[in-house]
């Protein structure tokens, strides 16, 4: 993998929920140990065992966003689920890929950047922010 896909979080990503906050910070170092294993050439092996620890996190991060959403009576839920499903059948696609080749590939490496890193980022600026936003007004009606 010939791309230097470096992410981190920042504060372009802080959406003011702590909870979602905490756990986008655990999903983006994730995502950045398997983009590391995929940049150092590891093996097809340890590139699906750190999909492996990504997917596991997404799913979990995933259900305490809906459960949030859920528990404040966020209005757009239905379609930040949808955008959820989507992210979920990336990583299945991710999976498909490794299974095809020996290992990450550039082509790969593209994948990564666009169908995760680009849309888990440009996913937290709006539908993450918008969630926390709702529930931030919801918990203090007098600041609004």
């Amino acid at each position: 993998m010939t791309y230097d896909l470096n992410i981190t979080f920042d504060d372009n990503l802080v959406t003011g929920n702590e909870t979602i906050d905490t756990q986008h910070k655990e999903l983006i170092d994730r995502i950045q140990n398997f983009v590391t294993a995929c940049q150092n050439g590891d093996s097809k092996v340890k590139a699906i065992k750190m999909l492996d620890y990504l997917d596991e996190y997404t799913d979990f991060h995933f259900k305490e966003e809906e459960k949030l959403q859920e528990k404040s009576g966020y209005p757009e839920r239905e379609k930040h689920y949808e955008k959820h499903e989507e992210f979920k059948k990336t990583i299945q696609e991710l999976y498909e890929y490794l299974q095809e080749y020996e290992g990450p590939t550039d082509q790969f490496s593209e994948l990564v950047q666009k169908n995760v890193i680009d849309w888990l980022f440009g996913h937290i600026k709006t539908y993450d922010r918008s969630v926390a936003k709702f529930i931030f007004m919801k918990q203090n009606p007098d600041r609004c």
